[in-house]
């Protein structure tokens, strides 16, 4: 079948930002009192928003998850970001071909906040692909796992949301992917990281978004 319509995750499909990010919480979580490692950290919180850790991450430093705690954090976060943030190889190329392969029919349906997104598609020269079909799990009732961020998108683009192909990299993101109903192919370029994708409902796993372009003239 053709899809007509495909839907992008952000962080670690399109950018490399998930060590940046969480190099930044894990200092800051460090300070508060949580010791853990980057690899900790990242097998921890990749796939789910700080807010929603809130009742873990208190029990785990001894302190109120603050308003200006979360400030703080951003603040760390985007300099990390703007200063190192990378584009995944080959994604724009796999952009570029999910954009012919649908008539233009694309979106970034991501759980992290808009700010965040906008500006890290933007600094590595995607926005032009993505301006106006951004979604943000942020900005929904609920966010990954649940499906909603993927539903948004597909009606947006007013494709059916099985008629959508989900690009995801993590099991969380899958899950949400396969709960709005879509195909979901899943960016692994780690082999220990397929069994929990496919776990999650992932159809196909694939090693390099570089990959990406050959599977969508495949269908």
């Amino acid at each position: 079948m053709n899809f007509n319509a495909v839907l992008f995750d952000c962080d670690g499909v399109l950018v490399d930002s998930e060590s940046l990010t969480c190099g930044a919480l894990r200092d800051l979580l460090d300070e508060s009192g949580w010791r853990m490692t980057l690899a900790e950290c990242m097998g921890y919180f990749i796939g789910k928003t700080v807010r929603e850790e809130r009742v873990v991450i208190e029990a785990r430093t001894g302190q109120p998850l603050t308003e200006a705690w979360m400030q703080t954090f951003y603040e760390r976060r985007n300099q990390a970001l703007r200063a190192d943030l990378q584009i995944i190889p080959g994604a724009r190329e796999a952009v570029q071909a999910a954009m012919a392969h649908t008539g233009g029919q694309i979106a970034c349906a991501s759980g992290a906040d808009r700010f965040k997104v906008e500006m890290m598609l933007g600094q590595v020269g995607l926005m032009e692909f993505f301006a106006g079909s951004i979604f943000s799990g942020h900005e929904m009732p609920r966010s990954k796992p649940a499906p909603d961020v993927y539903l948004a998108a597909a009606a947006h683009l007013q494709v059916p949301s099985g008629q959508c192909l989900v690009i995801e990299d993590t099991s969380v993101g899958v899950t949400a992917g396969v709960a709005a109903g879509a195909t979901v192919w899943a960016y692994c370029p780690l082999p220990e990281a397929g069994p929990a994708l496919l776990q999650a409902g992932a159809n196909r796993l694939f090693a390099s978004m570089a990959e990406l372009p050959t599977l969508l003239l495949a269908r």
